[in-house]
C-alpha cells in the first residue's frame, strides 16, 4: 500500500510510541511518516483529569484527523481511549504489553523506611489520576493529595525541585522512556495490590473501518494475548461508562493453563471507601460482568 501516515501527540512518550510502531511497520517494507497533533488534554495543563469535562481528551483531536482522511493511523496509550469507538472508526490491533503496574517515586528528603511505603507522614503526593488517588489514600489516610499535570519528564521535574515529596506514575512510560530514577526511592507496586488502568502499558493502533488495507497490514503487528485480558479491564469500565477520570482500577493476566486471573479495584468517589475484588475464570467470557455486579452492589 501507499504512504502510512500515523497520527501522534507531541509529547516524549507518544513519539516513542509511535516512532515504536513506524519502526515496525518500516520492518515491512512499509513507507511511513509522523504528523503530530495538539490533544484537548495537552493544551489544557492547569487542572486535573477529573476536572476536564467529557471523555476523549487525548484522543478526541487524533480521531477527528483520522475521520477527515489527514492520517491513516492514530497510535494512542489504551487507557486514555474511550471503550467506545467513534463511527467510522475501529482498533486495528494491539502492541505487546510494557510494565502494567504504577510506581511511587518518592523524593529523598521524603523517605521515612518507619512507615508504610517508605514516604513521610503528611507527605505531599503528586497525581491527577482520581483511580491512583483513592487507592493511595486507601493505603495511608495522612497523605495530601495535589493534581499535577505535564508529561513524565515535567513531572520528575517537579518532583526533583521539591514541588511534591512524591508523585505516581505510570510504570510503562518511566521504562519506555528509560529515564534515570537514580536520584529518587522507587516503589514498585504489584500490579495485584495497587491496581492500574484498564488497559495500562498497551498501545491501541486505530484506523477508519473501511481501511481494509492497513488492517490486513497491521494484523501482523497485533498481540491476541494481550487482548484477552484488556478485553476483561476494558469492559469493566464501560460497565460503568466511565473515562479515565473514574476511580476504576482493573488488571487481568492469563496463566499458562489458559485461566484468567483479575483483580479490580472501584471507588464511588474520592471520599469513598475502596472496594476491591478477585476473581478467576477458565475463559474471559462474562468475567467482567460478573466484577462489575461485585464492586456495584458490595
Amino acid at each position: 500500500m501507499g504512504k502510512i501516515v500515523i497520527g501522534t501527540r507531541g509529547s516524549e512518550l507518544a513519539l516513542w510510541q509511535a516512532h515504536f510502531i513506524k519502526e515496525q511497520l518500516e520492518q515491512r517494507n512499509q513507507i511511513v511518516e509522523l504528523q503530530i497533533i495538539k490533544t484537548k488534554g495537552d493544551a489544557i495543563q492547569h487542572l486535573g483529569f477529573d476536572k476536564i469535562e467529557g471523555k476523549g481528551f487525548f484522543t478526541k483531536e487524533l480521531e477527528d484527523a483520522l475521520l477527515q482522511g489527514e492520517i491513516d493511523l492514530a497510535v494512542h496509550s489504551m487507557k486514555d481511549l474511550p471503550t467506545t469507538q467513534p463511527k467510522g472508526l475501529k482498533i486495528s490491533a494491539l502492541s505487546y504489553r510494557d510494565l502494567p503496574e504504577d510506581w511511587l517515586i518518592i523524593h529523598p528528603n521524603a523517605i521515612d523506611k518507619n512507615q508504610l511505603l517508605q514516604l513521610k507522614e503528611n507527605a505531599i503526593v503528586g497525581s491527577s489520576s482520581s483511580r491512583r488517588k483513592s487507592q493511595i489514600i486507601d493505603f495511608r489516610s495522612d497523605l495530601s493529595l495535589q493534581d499535577i499535570r505535564g508529561n513524565v519528564p515535567t513531572r520528575l521535574e517537579k518532583l526533583r525541585t521539591g514541588q511534591f515529596d512524591a508523585i505516581l506514575l505510570a510504570a510503562a512510560g518511566l521504562h519506555r522512556l528509560n529515564l534515570d530514577l537514580s536520584a529518587f526511592k522507587v516503589i514498585q507496586f504489584s500490579p495485584k495490590e495497587f491496581i492500574p488502568a484498564p488497559a495500562q502499558g498497551v498501545l491501541a493502533l486505530q484506523i477508519r473501518v473501511e481501511d481494509q488495507a492497513l488492517h490486513q497490514v497491521l494484523s501482523h503487528l497485533h498481540h491476541p494475548e494481550v487482548a484477552a485480558c484488556t478485553q476483561v479491564e476494558r469492559k469493566v469500565l464501560q460497565l460503568f461508562q466511565g473515562g479515565c477520570h473514574l476511580p476504576l482500577g482493573v488488571y487481568c493476566e492469563k496463566d499458562s493453563q489458559g485461566n484468567f486471573h483479575a483483580w479490580a479495584a472501584y471507588a464511588e468517589n474520592l471520599n469513598s471507601s475502596v472496594k476491591r475484588v478477585q476473581m478467576s475464570s477458565s475463559t474471559n467470557a462474562g468475567l467482567a460482568q460478573k466484577i462489575y455486579e461485585y464492586l456495584k452492589n458490595s
